[in-house]
């Protein structure tokens, strides 16, 4: 197996990529949701759903002699040819970020072995597997799968076709049965077999209960609506869900099951990914990670208003005009202030961050603005940016004693010798994040200033 390991936000030379060129051919200058059309798994699902992540980011996209990375972060395959992206947040050779992230944001459990030593055949099918609960809720939001299918009967009450070659093959002495079939409206098809069957696979796992509570309602459902569910009926099923995928736009999230059950059952762990499948993966938009994250870490503290899902929409101006989305607008309406996650150092949050911000803050009569972002150096330092008056014309420029922007870092643990290190420092900086930011908080500006 060809293995490359990169880092999310580089630019590294063409000939770098040379060992897993076929990968290179496969994503190369493709957006999110080419990728997405080809059957790559891309988290947040319906990018282009999501104004904040944009549906035309590449993942690796071509400049001059060279690639460049972007802030989606993952894995994908061709054949025998690997391609891993890690977080740019992480040092040594063990990304514990990313899987901390993971953890932490989408209740992947630590079984999951990120690092280079790793199998990677099965940490990307064990991906597969935690990825399941989650597909299963977003199908079953719109009810168990239901369709037309023959069944086929042979008793005395007949109603249907009469299937004469099998008449006469089973009922030959006539004994008063009728072989016939006929066409039914039924929830047990090919495709709710085709997930009972992958249910029961990961139900077999030595973790698959584990998955599968995460959504214990929705496995009840299938399993109710499968009584004809047998075990050896499994390459069947499969084979005819390969020959008939759904196509229907209403039915897309139980397009994706379809989809992530085929490769769950098709798994062989010395060729995933080989013959027909073309190209596969798993990739994380590191910005939605990210400010994922910090949203469990200051929820108590800020709104967090979810553009994919519809809810804590603004406008900045009357007459429904200025639909915005602030990543975080703090629940103290007396002192509201005004938080925004960003994936990057803090060397690079500037120009149009600067101006999203403070637009933000005159919209909701803030006086301070934050910026979060993962910070990688020995301390995390705050950066205070005071806002100016006045104009250079009049010569009467100085900064406010009122109105301020922080930005605020969580430091991302290096080095460390394993991940439970990895867990114990970054608790710690967890606590100093959310301590430092409640202190910010609740001083006064001209305070702080003096």
């Amino acid at each position: 197996m060809k293995l490359l390991r990169v880092k999310d936000n580089r630019t590294l030379p063409k000939g770098d990529f040379a060992p897993i060129q076929r990968v290179v051919d496969k994503i190369a200058d493709k957006t999110l949701s080419e990728l997405e059309e080809e059957g790559i798994f891309v988290f947040p699902e319906k990018v282009h759903d999501a104004p904040d992540i944009e549906e035309e980011q590449i993942v690796l996209q071509s400049y001059n002699n060279c690639y460049r990375t972007g802030n989606i972060m993952g894995f994908v395959g061709c054949g025998s040819e690997r391609l891993t992206i890690e977080s740019r947040f992480s040092s040594g050779e063990q990304d514990y970020f990313l899987q901390y992230l993971l953890e932490r944001v989408m209740g992947f459990p630590n079984v999951v072995d990120l690092s280079i030593s790793a199998n990677q055949e099965n940490m990307l099918f064990n991906l597969l597997l935690f990825l399941f609960p989650r597909y299963l809720k977003d199908a079953l939001r719109k009810g168990v799968f239901k369709t037309y299918i023959r069944n086929q009967y042979n008793d005395s009450h007949v109603a249907g076709s009469m299937e004469i070659p099998r008449h006469i093959s089973q009922n030959t002495p006539f004994v008063g049965n009728v072989a016939y079939s006929r066409r039914e409206y039924a929830y047990d098809n090919d495709l709710t077999e085709l997930v009972r069957h992958a249910i029961e696979f990961i139900r077999r796992r030595p973790y698959g209960r584990q998955i599968l509570s995460k959504a214990k309602e929705e496995v009840s459902l299938i399993v109710d609506a499968t009584p004809k569910y047998r075990f050896h009926d499994k390459q069947k099923i499969v084979a005819i869900n390969q020959k008939t995928p759904i196509r229907h736009a209403y039915y897309r999230e139980y397009r994706n099951l379809q989809h992530l059950c085929l490769l769950i059952l098709q798994h062989q762990k010395h060729q995933i990914g080989l013959g027909t499948k073309q190209v596969y993966g798993i990739l994380f938009d590191g910005a939605w990670l990210w400010e994922e994250y910090v949203n469990l870490l200051i929820e108590d503290v800020f709104y967090h208003p979810m553009n994919r899902a519809g809810q804590g929409a603004q406008r900045l101006f009357s007459g429904a005009v200025g639909l915005i989305y602030p990543d975080f607008i703090s629940r103290d309406n007396r002192n509201r202030v005004i938080g925004d996650a960003k994936y990057k150092p803090a060397e690079n949050i500037g120009n149009k961050d600067y101006l999203q911000v403070l637009a933000y803050m005159l919209r909701f009569d803030a006086k301070k603005g934050f910026y979060f972002y993962p910070e990688c150096t020995q301390v995390a330092e705050e950066h205070i940016l005071w806002v100016n008056s006045g104009t250079t014309y009049e010569k009467n420029v100085k900064r406010r004693e009122d109105m301020c922007v922080i930005k605020h870092g969580l430091l991302i643990p290096g080095n460390s010798v394993d991940y439970k290190t990895f867990l114990g420092q970054i608790n710690v900086a967890e606590i100093k994040f959310q301590e430092g930011l409640l202190h910010y908080i609740s001083i006064d500006c001209q305070v702080e200033n003096q």
